[in-house]
């Protein structure tokens, strides 16, 4: 059994889930559609799960079924002159609620039949998988779909209290922080429950406008900013990071960061959650000139370099998570959102 453990934050957390879309260079096939969904499920236990809770220890578990729990949808014909907004409208509908994961499963595929193409729109609780995980089951479903070649085997060992490593402990002061919390919690005495998360996250979504845009870059757009990047010494991602800082006028930004090849926990071709997460703060110009991008995204690189260098940094966010009472961790949104009362430090 897999317990939640860096995941479980995700459960109170509205909009945890995203899109991957996809086309095949292969003839749409609802009957290969099937059998391949089949042969990721036969591979990837998480694709049979719903969620499960202990009451007695108040801990959310991957509860794995024998059947599989993803929702296939055929979503009709798909042109090009409208196959963008498509691809949007269907996200945007399978996102409009909080999905119930205690009677659905982790993943949707809305597929489009595009003559000698195939169309594909996957969408992820982040339950099921990081980024990096994510994009390896599109793929993997494109390898069987296309050339016939099955997923291996992936056993779940997701991460756990004892896999973060040693010179990661947090300060004495942030020690100190996460213990006081802890504290004050107990003095509430009171756990948030699935449903009162639920009923938050769905009414959050209904009034939190997100506006979605889907935009397609040709391969050779692509390799030209893979050129300029390299020639920068830094990769797409500081760049595209540095475009966000310079158009949204930011001076901070939280990234994702990759922890598989850091984690002897990750059995190759896994699902679940491998990632941690850590915050770059940058101060710039507010001018998105092309050439002073580049000059931003180098600043970027050495930000992240420097996180990733320290591993205090690197795994903070996972070890407050092992360090903060599970009910303290599970209202964190909700009290940030004014949604949920939370006792207030005493003043001597």
């Amino acid at each position: 059994m897999e317990y939640l453990f860096t995941e479980r934050t995700h459960l109170a957390c509205p909009n945890m889930c995203f899109g991957i879309a996809a086309t095949l260079g292969k003839v749409f096939d609802e009957e290969r559609v099937e059998e391949s969904v089949t042969a990721l499920v036969k591979a990837h236990p998480f694709l049979r799960a719903w969620l499960g809770y202990e009451k007695e220890t108040n801990s959310y578990f991957y509860d794995v079924k024998e059947q599989s729990q993803v929702k296939v949808i055929f979503a009709g014909e798909f042109c090009d002159e409208d196959g963008d907004v498509k691809i949007i409208q269907q996200f945007e509908k399978l996102t409009a609620r909080d999905w119930n994961l205690f009677n659905e499963g982790f993943l949707k595929i809305a597929v489009w039949n595009a003559g000698d193409r195939t169309v594909l729109l996957f969408v992820f609780h982040h339950l099921l998988a990081d980024g990096h995980g994510a994009l390896g089951l599109v793929q993997e479903f494109a390898d069987f779909y296309v050339d016939g070649i099955e997923s291996k085997a992936a056993p779940e060992h997701l991460i756990t209290k004892e896999d973060l490593p040693a010179n990661s402990k947090l300060s004495f002061i942030n020690r100190a922080l996460v213990n006081h919390a802890n504290r004050q919690w107990k003095k509430e005495n009171h756990q948030l429950s699935y449903e009162e998360y639920h009923a938050f996250s769905d009414k959050f979504l209904q009034e939190d406008d997100v506006e979605h845009s889907l935009e397609v870059v040709s391969s050779d757009k692509l390799a030209g900013l893979h050129t300029q990047c390299k020639s920068h010494n830094i990769s797409i991602n500081d760049y595209l990071l540095g475009k966000m800082f310079a158009e949204e006028k930011t001076d901070s930004i939280v990234m994702a960061c990759d922890l598989r090849k850091q984690l002897e926990c990750y059995n190759p071709g896994a699902l679940g959650n491998y990632a941690t997460a850590f915050s770059v703060k940058l101060k710039q110009g507010k001018s998105a000139d092309p050439a002073e991008l580049f000059s931003l995204a180098q600043k970027v690189h050495t930000q992240i370099q420097k996180k990733l260098a320290s591993p205090k940094d690197l795994y903070l966010v996972l070890q407050c998570y092992a360090s903060l009472n599970p009910g303290l961790l599970d209202t964190a949104i909700l009290s940030s959102r004014g949604a949920f009362e939370t006792v207030k430090p005493q003043s001597s």
